[in-house]
């Protein structure tokens, strides 16, 4: 019965604990991505096509939020979302392009991928005359890509 049971061990926990101790091993070393599995600060978020940037725009009554307000020429997806209690889209115009997502309902999100030349454009909602309340901002493609606190408009006069 000894040998029978020492068999079982052998042929079933044996290989078990072996692929446990290597997995464990495999975590600690932190996926081989070359930097010893710390932490570390990154450019920009890159969306999943290549060589495309992603800006996050939020849309409030009535104000307009971007993550970006300077960026590099290139191809950039703009997530945007409807975080306020109206219908809100986006559009961006400059240098020649004129683009804009569909009219979002509160809570709804939409995604616009633009490419972009070095100048000024003009991001603001087409809705509705909500341009003229205040809900516009201007992004830089250009220069040094940043992130700014100062990303938003209007104080939304009294809404």
């Amino acid at each position: 019965m000894a040998t029978t049971l020492m068999t079982l061990v052998r042929r079933n926990v044996g290989p078990g604990l072996a692929a446990g101790a290597l997995a464990g091993i495999l975590v600690a070393c932190g996926g081989g991505n070359g930097n010893g599995g710390g932490s570390t600060t990154s450019a920009p978020e890159q969306s999943g096509k290549p060589e495309t940037t992603q800006v996050d725009v939020k849309l409030v009554d009535f104000k307009m939020e971007l993550s970006e307000r300077t960026v590099q020429a290139g191809t950039h997806t703009f997530v945007v979302k409807n975080d306020g209690h109206h219908d809100h889209a986006m559009e961006i115009e400059g240098s020649g392009t004129e683009q804009k997502t569909r009219t979002l309902a509160p809570g709804e999100s939409s995604h616009l991928t633009v490419s972009l030349k070095d100048g000024k454009y003009e991001v603001y909602c087409p809705v509705d005359g909500h341009k003229d309340l205040g809900m516009k901002t201007e992004l830089t493609v250009g220069g040094t890509a940043s992130t700014g606190s100062d990303t938003h408009t209007s104080n939304g006069h009294g809404y």
